[in-house]
């Protein structure tokens, strides 16, 4: 079983590479952007709690999205290989990961980090709102605090994944096309 994490800043093109990666790959996206915003939109007490947060460019608690991942890898034991969107994004997240994985007999098979600059980030994310109308996206000290608190608690997290030999950083701000190349050229290697 192949485990990739799809790692880089808010607007860095996780998801439109993860849809391409999950088509090519036949891996089981999982996206924790995704799920918390079925739990908003289901106005369940996580997403009540997220909502709160999120609003705020801030992070969710570890053990509510170690949880829920926990919950998507144990229900579908028979993918092909799973593509983390969105996780782990703090250090305790990776070990928590690390110890999932372990307990499949398991490892992450490779970090994949899509990398931009922060004036990139914001421009990306207030197109964003634009054609998908996600208010989430809209204000620009919202999207600033997200681009801090990824610095601050996700940047971390590469540390701890180059230690294992499992980091690569991609340029991501190629096309669309040029990024994926890029991106199949390493999975196509491993």
């Amino acid at each position: 079983m192949k485990y990739f994490i799809l790692f880089g800043p808010p607007g860095a093109g996780k998801g439109t590479q993860a849809a391409k990666m999950k088509e090519k790959y036949s891996l089981r996206h999982i996206s924790t952007g995704d799920l918390l915003r079925k739990e908003i939109a289901e106005e369940t007490e996580l997403g009540k709690m997220a909502k709160s947060l999120t609003d705020n460019g801030n992070l969710v608690p570890d053990e509510i999205v170690i949880g829920m991942i926990r919950n998507v890898l144990d229900s579908d034991r028979t993918a092909k290989g799973f593509l983390l969107d969105g996780f782990p994004r703090t250090e305790a997240q990776a070990v928590a990961l690390d110890r999932m994985l372990k307990e499949r007999g398991s490892e992450v098979t490779s970090v994949l980090s899509l990398m931009i600059d922060d004036d990139e980030v914001v421009r990306r994310i207030k197109k964003r709102a634009e054609i998908e109308n996600r208010a989430d996206d809209a204000d620009e000290a919202t999207i600033r605090n997200r681009v801090r608190t990824y610095h601050e608690k996700t940047e971390p997290v590469i540390n701890h994944y180059k230690s294992t030999g499992k980091y690569n950083e991609v340029n991501g701000t190629g096309s669309i096309e040029e990024v994926f190349g890029t991106l199949c050229g390493i999975i196509d290697r491993l």
